[in-house]
């Protein structure tokens, strides 16, 4: 599973999961005390965890990716997307 790639935009504000456990992922029912809200202050992208394994919640670190073999593993995955 990929991230979502999400444009923001200055004044905009999210309400995301930090637990991993939120059905709506990477969003956060406003209900949920758990959630953490953002207001942007800048355009961006942000690259928002849809797995629920990432150790940098609610952002995508790539623990959706089980690790390269060696150099050559990683320089195709990068280059080639395998």
């Amino acid at each position: 599973m990929l991230p979502e790639v999400r444009q923001v935009q200055p004044g905009d504000t999210v309400h995301l999961c930090v637990c991993g456990r939120s059905p709506q992922a990477p969003d956060c029912p406003d209900t949920c005390p758990q959630g953490t809200s953002l207001t942007i202050v800048r355009e961006q992208r942000l690259l928002l965890c849809r797995c629920g394994r990432s150790r940098d919640l609610p952002y995508c670190d790539g623990s959706h990716n089980p690790p390269a073999p060696g150099w050559r593993g990683k320089w195709q995955r990068f280059w080639l997307g395998h």
